[in-house]
């Protein structure tokens, strides 16, 4: 176990530390209900189900793009937004919190187990446990496989990062913190409120 989330893989027969046997499909259907598995550079990452502050972000952010975007009630529609998708790049499979693809690129929403076209854009809610997953290994296959845009939202920072892919690399358009609005790419045609993403602070007790 690692901060939270736990690598998997098995060693080869033999003696001694042989190289690891690369994590299948298999693997990740065996795991309990209760954990989000993923495979990433051919190890299997399994992970609880998330604390409060990242799925309120996750749902309330949800809320927020999927009138305007998905429904085109106060926006102009043009997209399919799901929840934790899982993602199928070659060996590599990703669970993002949130993925979007813009239907002239998937006109219906196929009634499929799994997604193997690249969504366009794509929101990772940051956990202790999960940041650097997210900021470095994730990223760099977001990139690999052409998404357009990375959201990383952290609940405990009360940030709003965001990305836009150009080549193999990505630029940072912005960080936003706060109760900040926000008119973020690909979604600038909505003004985001942030502070609608974070619990309340806490109060600290009197004595």
């Amino acid at each position: 176990m690692l901060e939270g989330w736990e690598v998997r893989g098995e060693r080869s027969e033999g003696m001694g530390d042989g190289p690891k046997r690369p994590a299948t499909y298999e693997d990740l259907l065996a795991l309990p209900e209760h954990m989000v598995g993923q495979i990433i550079d051919g190890e299997l990452i399994a992970m609880p189900r998330p604390a409060s502050p990242h799925a309120r972000a996750n749902s309330r952010l949800y809320g927020e793009l999927y009138g305007p975007f998905e429904r085109g009630r106060g926006g102009p529609g043009g997209w399919w937004l799901l929840v934790e998708p899982e993602l199928h790049f070659g060996q590599d499979v990703l669970v993002p919190d949130l993925a979007g693809w813009r239907r002239e690129r998937m006109p219906e929403m196929p009634n499929v187990p799994y997604f193997t076209l690249a969504p366009d854009w794509v929101c990772e809610v940051l956990s202790p446990s999960t940041g650097a997953l997210d900021r470095v290994k994730k990223k760099r296959i977001y990139a690999r496989e052409g998404v357009g845009h990375v959201w990383l939202v952290d609940p405990k920072a009360r940030t709003l990062e965001v990305f836009r892919r150009e080549g193999r690399r990505w630029v940072e358009l912005g960080t936003y913190t706060g109760d900040e609005r926000v008119r973020a790419e690909p979604f600038e045609a909505l003004e985001l409120e942030l502070g609608i993403l974070w619990l309340p602070e806490s109060t600290p007790k009197t004595p």
